[in-house]
């Protein structure tokens, strides 16, 4: 049994600020690292306890060099860095048996806190003309390859998405619930890593589990919240400009789609 996890940063239990999560936070931010860290180290432990054989762990926040590699645990694989081919889903293939997201956040536009949707640059986005956060866009990553999302931690928020989206088939592990984008009622550090890790044993244990179906062809949609942003994504070939601050792009595969995602961010960004 093979497990992987991707792991954010935003949702994990206690963290509520920007500054708690970007290294300009200086002490704040390493603390917070301790914190991401100590609840990847539940789900890898979770996970060799439920049986797997491999656990490799993809850092997907910001510059992607948040997990401290001196404290994790010692059964784990690491993928730190960037820039990556999959970004958040850096590493994942078809030979995994499952997928974890930890420490994930709510979609921009949700009252999660500290939502958005990989930047600050996006006001909305769609695949085939449903609305996507980060969760539902690598979900749909996952099932391109055929792995199964089995956990998921964060928010209130996020756990509404993920309901919604995967269904009952799924365990959701709520560490915090946000009272508004910069506050939050949080679970204690000790207890947070104890329903992570029992989440993975319960998640681990199900049967027949199902994977997202990944569209094809897929249509992913845009709205920034920039005109200047919009008209820098739309630099990309083959995307079309829909509207002032809205871009699209269809893809003959997910794979395609989501690599396009990425690249309409990023020009985005480089205004």
């Amino acid at each position: 049994m093979r497990v992987y996890i991707s792991a954010d940063m935003e949702g994990v239990a206690g963290i509520c600020a920007w500054k708690q999560v970007e290294a300009r936070g200086g002490t704040e931010y390493a603390r917070c690292q301790k914190l991401m860290t100590a609840e990847v180290n539940a789900a890898v432990h979770g996970a060799l306890q439920a049986g797997a054989t491999t656990v490799c762990v993809n850092d997907a926040h910001d510059g992607m060099r948040n997990i401290l590699v001196e404290n994790l645990h010692p059964g784990a694989q690491l993928i730190s860095g960037t820039p990556k081919r999959l970004g958040m889903m850096e590493g994942i293939d078809r030979g995994f048996t499952a997928a974890c997201f930890l420490g994930y956040h709510a979609r921009a536009g949700s009252p999660g806190v500290l939502a958005h949707t990989y930047s600050e640059v996006v006001h909305r986005l769609e695949v085939n003309g449903e609305e996507m956060g980060e969760l539902g866009l690598n979900a749909l990553l996952a099932g391109y390859f055929g792995v199964p999302v089995v956990l998921v931690s964060g928010d209130q928020v996020l756990a509404g998405e993920a309901r919604k989206l995967l269904g009952n088939n799924i365990e959701i592990v709520i560490v915090k619930e946000a009272l508004n984008y910069h506050a939050v009622r949080s679970l204690s550090h000790r207890q947070a890593r104890t329903k992570i890790l029992q989440g993975m044993l319960k998640a681990l244990a199900r049967k027949n589990l199902k994977h997202l179906p990944a569209p094809a062809p897929a249509r992913v949609t845009i709205e920034f919240n920039d005109p200047a942003r919009a008209a820098a994504a739309a630099i990309l070939p083959r995307c079309q400009r829909l509207n002032a601050v809205t871009v699209t792009y269809t893809g003959g595969d997910y794979l395609e789609a989501y690599q396009a995602v990425r690249s309409l961010i990023g020009l985005a960004k480089s205004v």
